[in-house]
Parts: C-alpha cells; structure tokens; sequence
C-alpha cells in the first residue's frame, strides 16, 4: 500500500511540474495535496495528513487560481488626466 501511495504521489507531482496552465496545475497541485494526505495516513501521521489536506489540498490551490485571476486581468486603468493650463510669466 506504501508504495502505491509513493508511486502515486511521485506520478501526481510529475504532473505538476509539466503543467504549463494555471487553472489545471492549481487542479493537479490539489490531486497531490490530497495523495500526500492519503500517504501519511498510511504512514500513520494523521495529524500531519489533516494539515496536509487543508493546506495542500484547499488553500494552496486556491490561491493560485486567484493569482491567476488576477494576474489575466491586468492591472487597473489609470484615469485620465487634464492637461493643466499653462502658467504666463515663466518658472
């Protein structure tokens, strides 16, 4: 069983990496984040598995997908300025 978990984790993770797309490595990251949660069940560490599964799991790709939002939206529109009038009389 522990080596299914291994080789699990380590096909999840590869599929990560070789992700280009945000919305889908945000999607895989939390595939691995609840495999690693599963492995240290087996490895018998619940209480690390359930950090596991709220931060691997939930927040982490949460956050990408809003940075990713984000990030396609661009920054805000500067409003436009006036021109100021000019001065007579020099500096």
């Amino acid at each position: 069983m522990t080596v299914l978990c291994l080789l699990l984790v380590v096909a999840a993770a590869t599929v990560a990496v070789l992700c280009r797309e945000p919305v889908r490595q945000a999607a895989v990251l939390a595939l691995l984040g609840l495999l690693l949660a599963v492995l240290f069940t087996v490895l018998q560490a619940p209480d690390v598995a359930l950090s596991q599964l709220a931060v691997g799991t939930a927040l982490t790709p949460l956050l990408i997908l809003l940075t990713a939002r984000k990030v396609r939206r661009g920054p805000a529109p500067e409003p436009e300025r006036e021109p100021e009038p000019e001065r007579e009389g020099g500096v």
